[in-house]
């Protein structure tokens, strides 16, 4: 082996390392960055699933490439990418790009740094606890716990872990054989994640409780208390309700205090998962819409959501101060978590979680507030606010749109009624009908590129879309867009 050829690498070469990548950030700043956020490209060059796989090239072989074939890969793999950057990409519930955030995470793959301990990660460790802090402050707590978790869904998650810990300390050691029939409670307008979280957890999925929500997808304080006495009878033992601040499709925010007050009666856990409504704390305008937020044991927030942080950044916030987190889920390995340290031991936080490695979310966080400041978030949020108004009132003034319900929050669901359709909603098919639209016309602006928008059917309605006014480059005129652009390609229908 000593006598072949040097494999076709960079090590060891830092004059042609830093050429490459001066060359990859250009490319970054020029494809993904500059085209990727202006209004006159794509949001997504559409390719069927066969044609990419050719375009792409995917095929690992034994033998590498040259730079410039890598850097046209990097061309390519940016190129048939969906921008979610876009100011036309409204389809999920993060979008836009925050060039401070962006800064923090190219710090934090460059350092490559896994934040369990102090020794390795003594920035990051500090950093951390003081975000932590300031959201456990907008919460409205002056003390408590909590962890970056890799999304929404696994925040959900621990919380359900944790409230069962706290009640059944011994199923850490002993397992489900030493529990009871468990009853967790959530509203039918919950994420999905719940249910997925149950089942991952050996609750099991029929553990979930669902509670009724009203018209607007709030949960129904009063259905609640009565599935938690049916439950009671049904010999299982309550312990958990998850309540949501801003809910996937219909942006609904559930009534926290009334919820609080079931549970406080109940003797039960409750989380609130603010995932996606979070950040509304940020507004003194819009914080009313999650009172009693701070009456909770755990919530959920997601900045890389409406705070546009980047993905991910997730964080589970706990008003806990007995150290709940790692006496539910430490194993004190001896290897990484040595007590004889130089340092204060307290500060290796990474027993406090269910991951070994864990990547550096808090910098981009961090970075992004340092430079917008508290004031500057506020603005962000207020201005999506006033931009999905003044899009529900357009959509009131023409022709052909028509809204599922008023908004409280910045999903904007609403129908596309095609002209053949139009005067005809006491037709007996005109629902089937309707609900073939919206897919018709996802379908036609994903392949023209023009804009991305979800669209889902809800309970008895149709499939309708929902329009997600987050992404902080947004305009009225990017608002007017979105409707042109639906009469254009609907047109015909």
């Amino acid at each position: 082996m000593a006598d072949s050829e040097p494999l076709s690498s960079l090590d060891g070469d830092p004059m042609a390392t830093e050429a490459l990548l001066w060359d990859v950030f250009g490319i970054i700043v020029d494809e993904a960055i500059q085209k990727g956020t202006s209004a006159c490209e794509k949001v997504c060059e559409w390719k069927e699933p066969e044609e990419l796989k050719e375009l792409l090239d995917l095929e690992l072989r034994s033998q590498g490439e040259s730079k410039e074939q890598i850097l046209e890969r990097c061309r390519t793999v940016i190129r048939y990418s969906v921008k979610t950057c876009h100011p036309r990409f409204f389809n999920q519930l993060f979008s836009g790009l925050d060039p401070h955030s962006l800064a923090g995470r190219i710090i934090t793959e460059s350092l490559n740094t896994s934040q369990y301990t102090y020794e390795i990660a003594p920035v990051f460790i500090l950093m951390e606890e003081e975000v932590l802090k300031k959201l456990r402050a907008l919460v409205g707590w002056s003390f408590g716990d909590g962890v970056f978790c890799p999304g929404g869904s696994i925040s959900n998650m621990y919380a359900m872990n944790l409230a069962r810990y706290q009640r059944y300390p011994d199923c850490k050691q002993r397992g489900l054989r030493s529990l009871p029939l468990l009853a967790l409670f959530t509203s039918e307008e919950c994420h999905y994640s719940i249910k997925k979280g149950a089942a991952f957890l050996g609750l099991g999925t029929d553990s979930v409780r669902v509670v009724k929500a009203d018209e607007r997808g709030k949960m129904i304080p009063e259905d609640l208390e009565r599935q938690i006495s049916l439950a009671e009878a049904e010999g299982a033992v309550p312990f958990l309700v998850s309540a949501t601040s801003g809910t996937t499709v219909l942006g609904a925010f559930d009534p926290l205090e009334a919820i609080a007050d079931v549970c406080q009666r109940h003797g039960l856990w409750l989380h609130v998962d603010a995932a996606w409504g979070g950040s509304v704390l940020l507004s003194q305008t819009h914080r009313h819409l999650l009172d009693g937020i701070q009456r909770a044991n755990s919530v959920a927030w997601n900045p890389h959501k409406f705070l546009t942080a980047g993905l991910q950044c997730s964080a589970l916030l706990l008003q806990d101060t007995s150290n709940l987190l790692k006496r539910c889920h430490g194993s004190q390995a001896s290897y990484l978590f040595q007590q004889d340290k130089f340092y204060d031991v307290a500060l290796d936080t990474g027993d406090k979680v269910v991951q070994c490695g864990r990547r550096v979310d808090c910098l981009k966080l961090w970075l992004m507030w340092k430079a917008q400041g508290g004031q500057g978030l506020e603005q962000r949020v207020d201005q999506a606010f006033a931009l999905a108004r003044y899009l529900v009132e357009e959509i009131k003034k023409r022709e052909g749109f028509e809204l599922v319900m008023e908004p409280e929050f910045v999903n904007v669901c609403f129908w596309f009624v095609p002209p053949s359709l139009r005067g005809k909603q006491e037709s007996p098919d005109y629902s089937e009908k309707l609900a073939k639209v919206a897919p018709v016309l996802k379908e036609r602006m994903v392949k023209e590129g023009s804009m991305m928008i979800g669209y889902q059917p809800h309970g008895a309605r149709a499939n309708f879309f929902r329009m997600v006014v987050v992404n902080p480059m947004l305009t009225q005129a990017d608002m007017d867009f979105l409707l042109d652009e639906l009469e254009r390609l609907g047109q015909d229908l």
